[in-house]
């Protein structure tokens, strides 16, 4: 077992154990016995504490009770297996919409980073801070800017996506139970550090974790290049390939999967996806071989922000004119009367039609020609530094 709570080991007597570590950073209280315990009387984790209880808390009421009650009744069979590329370390989003998965797979370009002796930290309030900052953007509009992560979590303090994948867990009311680097050679099998998966290696780290109703789960987030050639390179999708078929989740993916640089990772997930929730960012309608799928479209599409141009669909226009309501904001267009969310259900392969994932009414009628480009209002985007970065 290795404990990410320090570089370097903790006192043999009182352990900080992954679990307080994750708790600290979230606001809440660790185990009484942690070395951590004292300084929660800091003024500055006191202040960190409210924030992160209210920040939550609204986000709690906003979007993710919503995305639950919305998944319960419409995704009746999830597979054990969720994955969600490009991800970032948004497990709060995985959690809400497939809260039953036994395996999530996690994978974006950060690297996994790591998370010091919070105990020998010079200045706690600024790692505190900087932790608040970079998680602003999924706390206010459910996706990260990543340029506000880079920044903000330094290779000198907490760094990457480890940190923010501890608080995830224990606000989602998980129980840290070990957490150990991994690394993916060339043909997706899993190593320790100590081993040597060859110079291709896809880092990673694989935490295992339990909820509410006990049952012990893991989750894997991998630093790798999604475009075809970074997995032609990698095993990651080889990895992925021993836990499918499994449920996908897209969002705010910066619309590269609508470009030909990753047309490998999209057929992946059109091969080895029974149901796949996602953002008008995710794959493109046109790529769904509808004799394959049905489609369930909820919420309004509004077309793309400014940012992401020439990736207008009027197919998923006219789709969208048929779609049911929802009550909750996802994606780049995050206020709730301007998102939209496509659940893409695999039908059986034995041709009966018959679909049992979902208690919401399918779009059964063909699409008629492609629409004129209605005139869309300009969206409000939430504020954003000067310069280009990617968007997830």
């Amino acid at each position: 077992m290795l404990w990410l709570a320090a570089v370097a080991p903790a006192r043999a007597a009182d352990p900080v154990t992954a679990n307080d570590t994750a708790r600290f950073l979230a606001g809440m209280p660790p185990s009484e016995q942690s070395p951590l315990a004292a300084l929660t009387k800091d003024p500055a984790w006191q202040r960190h504490a409210r924030f992160f209880d209210s920040a939550f808390g609204h986000l709690e009421e906003r979007q993710l009770s919503k995305i639950r009650t919305w998944a319960g009744v419409n995704l009746a069979a999830p597979r054990p297996t969720m994955f969600y590329m490009f991800s970032g370390p948004d497990f709060l989003y995985a959690d809400a919409f497939y809260s039953k998965a036994t395996t999530y797979v996690l994978s974006a370009l950060e690297p996994v980073g790591s998370v010091p002796d919070l105990t020998r930290l010079p200045y706690l309030g600024s790692t505190l801070n900087d932790i608040e900052r970079s998680m602003s953007s999924i706390l206010n509009f459910s996706f990260f800017i990543t340029k506000h992560m880079k920044t903000d979590l330094r290779a000198d303090q907490v760094s990457g996506t480890l940190p923010i994948l501890y608080v995830f867990l224990v606000r989602s009311g998980k129980t840290i139970h070990d957490v150990s680097l991994v690394a993916l050679d060339d043909k997706g099998v899993v190593h320790s550090p100590k081993d040597d998966a060859g110079k291709n290696a896809t880092q990673g780290v694989r935490i295992t974790f339990a909820g509410g109703d006990g049952v012990e789960r893991t989750l894997y987030y991998f630093s790798t290049d999604l475009s075809n050639s970074g997995v032609r390179n990698s095993g990651f999708l080889k990895f992925c390939e021993t836990l499918a078929p499994g449920n996908s989740l897209i969002k705010s993916a910066s619309y590269l999967l609508h470009t030909g640089n990753f047309t490998t990772v999209r057929n992946f997930l059109l091969a080895n996806s029974a149901t796949v929730i996602q953002d008008d960012s995710g794959i493109p309608l046109a790529d769904y071989d509808s004799r394959k799928w049905r489609f369930f479209p909820f919420g309004r599409y509004a077309g793309p922000i400014d940012k992401f141009p020439n990736t207008y669909q009027p197919a998923y226009a006219e789709l969208f004119r048929r779609s049911q309501p929802m009550d909750f904001g996802i994606g780049y267009r995050w206020r709730s009367f301007e998102s939209n969310l496509l659940l893409s259900v695999r039908l059986p392969s034995d041709g009966t039609g018959s679909v049992e994932t979902t208690s919401a009414a399918p779009t059964d009628e063909p699409l008629p020609p492609k629409p004129a480009r209605p005139r869309l209002r300009k969206p409000r985007p939430p504020p954003e530094p000067r310069g280009l970065f990617y968007w997830r």
